[in-house]
């Protein structure tokens, strides 16, 4: 790859940040029961995640399909050293997530105004605004807090970004108190030569551990865009169990990158993530079960083989 060394060093270790109960099961067309979620959660912990979203606490009319995030929340048997995150776009949310007793919040911009727009009603300088009265103060109370930059690739509406808007915002996140901004390609456009453009922009004035991927496979290259991420010494990625999830304000974007393919391409380039393969397989299989449909990961259709030594 041009300007890419092959040979370059990759990390020993790489955190996985699972995001399909809320990212994924919010574009569920079919409401899921409460109890399944917690199901689904309890499998994807089992299996080794560490860090997962676990819901959302955005206005039921929005998104109906985390209307439940609450109960959810007090459903989850807790683990010692998991992080269980929601999304949180407001101080309504953030008084939810303090009573749920949650460990992280997640909030949200695009580098689209248009895509911005479209996600949640607001203007980007709006949204800003709107994150005041939420990331302060939950730092403040002892909350760890998640920023996202959507659209950086492309947008559905606007065609490409310039990835200069998305360092402004991710600046603007880290500066409020964010601890880390994942940047996604929210409709799969991406490659590997434009994720390490956009990679090697913001190493120049962020930390490379202060900024994680959040790929979608539309065009399958998500796995593509992780190798370049990984050269350019990114080790955070999230992913979704079975490649559970898309964006309802996205057309045609298909699902996340699924977290089995994930994790069987790093193990088998000897890189650590702290999961169980075969367990996380299990856990698509919760996810396929719940939702009632197939689903498209890779490795969760074609199963695990034993990995060469």
């Amino acid at each position: 790859m041009k300007g890419m060394d092959p040979g370059s060093k990759l990390p020993s270790k790489v955190s996985v940040y699972e995001v399909s109960p809320r990212d994924g099961l919010q574009n569920e067309s079919a409401q899921v029961a409460t109890h399944a979620k917690v199901r689904l959660i309890e499998a994807l912990v089992d299996a080794g995640v560490r860090r997962l979203e676990v819901g959302s606490f955005v206005a039921p009319k929005w998104v109906p399909q985390m209307a439940d995030a609450d109960e959810v929340c007090r459903m989850i048997e807790r683990r010692q050293g998991v992080t269980y995150a929601c999304l949180c776009p407001n101080a309504t949310g953030l008084r939810r997530a303090i009573a749920a007793n949650i460990d992280e919040i997640a909030v949200f911009v695009s580098a689209s105004e248009t895509h911005n727009l479209k996600n949640v009603n607001k203007t980007v300088a709006q949204t800003l605004k709107a994150f005041e009265p939420v990331i302060g103060p939950a730092v403040e109370r002892g909350l760890t807090v998640r920023g996202y930059v959507s659209t950086m690739w492309g947008c559905p509406y606007e065609g490409d970004v310039d990835p200069a808007k998305g360092l402004t915002l991710a600046k603007h996140l880290l500066d409020a108190g964010c601890y880390q901004v994942s940047l996604g390609d929210t409709i799969g456009v991406g490659t590997p030569i434009q994720t390490q453009r956009i990679v090697e922009l913001f190493a120049k004035d962020i930390p490379l551990e202060k900024i994680a991927l959040h790929l979608h496979d539309t065009r399958g290259t998500a796995l593509a865009n992780v190798l370049a991420g990984l050269q350019m010494g990114i080790t955070t990625f999230d992913a979704s169990v079975a490649g559970l999830g898309g964006c309802p304000y996205a057309p045609g974007a298909a699902g996340n990158l699924a977290t089995e393919d994930l994790v069987y391409t790093l193990h088998g380039m000897g890189i650590e993530t702290g999961i169980d393969l075969e367990k996380l397989w299990q856990a698509g299989q919760v996810a396929e079960a719940i939702v009632g449909r197939d689903l498209p990961g890779k490795v969760h259709r074609a199963g695990v083989r034993s990995l060469a030594k």
